[in-house]
């Protein structure tokens, strides 16, 4: 599964910003023209919450779950976050905790 979830961080890196470098080359970092945007009518605003909100959920799984399996370097997942989604910073955090899961399973098998 954790490979999956590789790909599906991949794929969650490209795909946004296929969409995000054509702006960029038009605009620039023009932050609020991004959000107005974002924000110019009801169904792109609905996205926007929707992910405004799954990335403050993610941060409290990532920071929760991640100190609760020992996992180091948490503030990359919101760095993740934050340069690109969700789409790369959950699939990228699954991929890290399942390989930490993996290690300490086999950890408990030499001990045996």
């Amino acid at each position: 599964m954790q490979w999956l979830y590789l790909l599906c961080a991949i794929l969650g890196a490209v795909l946004p910003f296929s969409q995000l470098l054509p702006f960029l080359t038009e605009h620039g970092f023009d932050l609020p023209l991004l959000f107005r945007q974002l924000f110019e009518n009801h169904v792109s605003a609905f996205f926007g919450l929707d992910v405004i909100v799954s990335s403050v959920v993610l941060w409290l799984f990532v920071f929760s779950e991640g100190r609760r399996r020992g996992m180091k370097n948490l503030w990359l997942y919101v760095l993740c976050n934050l340069m690109v989604g969700v789409s790369l910073a959950l699939p990228l955090f699954l991929f890290f905790r399942e390989r930490k899961q993996w290690a300490a399973k086999a950890e408990v098998s030499v001990a045996n």
